[in-house]
């Protein structure tokens, strides 16, 4: 009871330490994703007769809400997370389901994952649901008498079974991309534990065997497989993902070392790049701030990435350090899929780029997941 008044008190005051370049390598990019989403939808809108800020307004409330997020998971020690995870992860598979209900769920782009909200608000739970897992498998790893010891086999067992149930039902919707990023994290934490190498290689063969038996079954949708198909060749879908993929290569390299400058980009302000302001904002910089902008971003990222490791690094416990792992895994994973998948180097997904793509749910879990990395970043002080 003494280390839990312990951690209550400490878990917000004076001493709190958030860290500056983190923090500077977020803002950066959420800077620049607000101008490159204003940029990608302002003569589109207004070109239709419509409010030319509609999407500038609402991708700014996103992230202040976010930000909102963001501070409300400092406010309690990471270490006390542990108690609540059980909750996290129950309303995290509830909402799962309740977007496959028909009446309840949305769907979008032949995916049932969004829940629709008053205001015109969507919520897509599996975006939260990352997080659940996350703190999940962190709980079930560093749950030990002795922290030094390797997982046992069953420690392994919870953690997939843990897993399997959120999963699955993204799997349901479908939503391709999404399990993809949980996939990496889930390989990533249960290979920093220390679990013997037969499970990451096992559980390699097992999505590659999973992911084929899923296409020849039917489970992947057929706009997915084409998706896959573009990718090995462009040719293959030449109106629809084919066409997209091509575009999204023209409007990158168009842009040239120094790009065409801020809503000056014809590709863009033409509209033919499709959801150029969500999954392709990447073509927008490519476009109109060139090289020398998407270095930059590539830079941001890279010390957002530098200053994770280190967090994790200094954490002085296992826990702090898997969950700061699933993170680091979960925004590599999906920044180099997203960005990979723009310049035709991955096969398209539909995931956005983060803490610049527009969505609302994107960007709460994009920013609970950086008020996680400063709780533990704090408490490690």
């Amino acid at each position: 009871m003494s280390t839990t008044r312990n951690y209550r008190r400490s878990s917000r005051g004076n001493d709190f330490k958030y860290d500056f370049l983190l923090n500077f390598a977020v803002g950066g990019l959420l800077i620049i994703g607000t101008l490159l989403v204003y940029a990608g939808t302002r003569d589109w809108f207004k070109s239709s007769g419509l409010d030319p800020e509609y999407y500038l307004k609402r991708h700014t409330l996103n992230i202040l809400i976010g930000a909102l997020l963001a501070y409300g998971t400092t406010l309690i020690d990471y270490r006390l997370l542990r108690a609540y995870t059980p909750i996290v992860w129950a309303a995290a598979v509830l909402g799962l389901i309740i977007v496959l209900i028909p009446g309840l769920g949305s769907e979008v782009n032949g995916s049932k994952a969004w829940i629709s909200l008053p205001g015109g608000f969507q919520l897509q739970p599996a975006e939260l649901a990352k997080i659940a897992i996350i703190v999940g498998i962190a709980m079930i790893l560093s749950d030990r008498d002795q922290v030094d010891k390797d997982p046992s086999d069953l420690d392994i067992l919870k953690v997939l079974a843990l897993s399997a149930v959120p999963v699955l039902l993204i799997v349901l919707q479908p939503d391709l991309g999404t399990v993809l990023i949980i996939s990496a994290s889930i390989l990533a934490m249960i290979g920093a534990s220390g679990a013997k190498p037969r499970w990451v290689v096992g559980l390699l063969l097992l999505a590659a065997a999973g992911g084929f038996v899923a296409v020849q079954s039917g489970v992947v949708n057929d706009y997915q497989v084409a998706r896959l198909q573009s990718f090995v060749d462009p040719t293959s879908d030449p109106r629809a993902t084919g066409y997209q993929l091509r575009q999204s290569r023209i409007t990158i390299g168009s842009g040239g070392f120094f790009g065409k400058g801020l809503f000056n980009g014809p590709q863009t302000n033409g509209r033919f790049v499709p959801e150029q302001q969500t999954d392709f904002i990447f073509t927008v910089a490519g476009e109109e701030i060139g090289f020398l902008g998407c270095s930059v971003i590539l830079g941001l990222f890279t010390l957002f990435f530098i200053r994770a490791f280190y967090i994790c690094n200094r954490s002085r416990d296992l826990f702090g350090r898997l969950v700061s792992i699933g993170v680091i895994a979960w925004f590599a994973f999906q920044t180099f899929e997203n960005i990979g998948m723009a310049m035709g180097l991955m096969p398209m997904t539909g995931v956005p780029l983060p803490f610049l793509s527009y969505g609302g749910s994107s960007m709460f879990a994009n920013l609970i997941g950086v008020g996680l990395l400063h709780n533990i970043h704090s408490r490690s002080h």
